[in-house]
């Protein structure tokens, strides 16, 4: 049986990877921050169905809680198969309003702990020929003036991703993928969300199953690494 680290993985569209992995008989690690309450849930939820799951809450912004969460991870179940660098956190601001602080942090999230969890992990996925998968954004390919260091570091996964499968292959692979509007912002109106659709080719908005179904054909699709696979409903094609 496979094992899987989720981060972020109790919320949101972490949630419904974490559910998805659960339905194909993966053992779950279950990666928390503050969603203690909705982790411990979920777990409940898939144990009620039969599935094995561990919860670990981290701070993804600590060098040490990064390292522990990797070492308690591999220790849970004996190992993992699949890495999926879910975990994010999206401050809007521009350039000038961004300050060292938020910098950090957001760098430090969204980048720094991808990148050391997959060093971490490096042993116990190549012995396994395990993948690893980052959840980027649009904002890694397109220029997001109003999300300065949100964008700057999708940026950074995206190319992580190119340079770990590099340094991981032919034992690991290693995508990525970029979801247009799957899951708004909860803060948008409806009119503000109407318009995010308009700009679609598709004139619709996604849903996180669309980016579960990506997320599973990358983990079959051993023929796949260091790509980053856009799941927006044609978007990105409007620059």
């Amino acid at each position: 049986m496979k094992t899987a680290l989720v981060t972020g993985g109790a919320v949101r569209i972490g949630r419904e990877i974490s559910s998805a992995l659960a339905g194909l008989g993966y053992r779950l690690v279950i990666h928390y921050n503050s969603s203690a309450r909705p982790a411990e849930e979920l777990r409940d939820e898939i144990v009620g169905r039969g599935g094995e799951v561990a919860i670990i809450g981290a701070d993804l912004s600590d060098d040490a809680e990064v390292r522990r969460l990797a070492s308690e991870a591999v220790d849970a179940f004996g190992g993992i198969d699949l890495l999926v660098n879910n975990a994010s956190v999206f401050p809007s601001e521009r350039l000038e309003q961004t300050s060292e602080e938020l910098w950090d942090h957001t760098l430090a999230v969204n980048l720094k702990a991808p990148f050391f969890l997959i060093r971490h992990l490096a042993p116990t996925l190549r012995e396994r020929k395990g993948t690893v998968i980052n959840l980027a954004d649009l904002a890694g390919m397109q220029a997001w003036a109003a999300y300065a260091a949100h964008a700057v570091s999708k940026a950074g996964l995206i190319h992580l991703t190119k340079v770990a499968a590099r340094n991981l292959a032919p034992d690991v692979r290693v995508n990525a993928i970029a979801p247009g509007t799957v899951l708004p912002p909860e803060n948008l109106t409806e009119a503000e969300i109407a318009e995010l659709a308009r700009r679609s080719p598709l004139q619709r908005n996604g849903s996180p199953q669309d980016v579960v179904r990506a997320l599973l054909y990358l983990v079959e699709a051993d023929f796949v690494t260091g790509e980053t696979l856009v799941v927006d409903g044609g978007r990105l094609l409007r620059g």
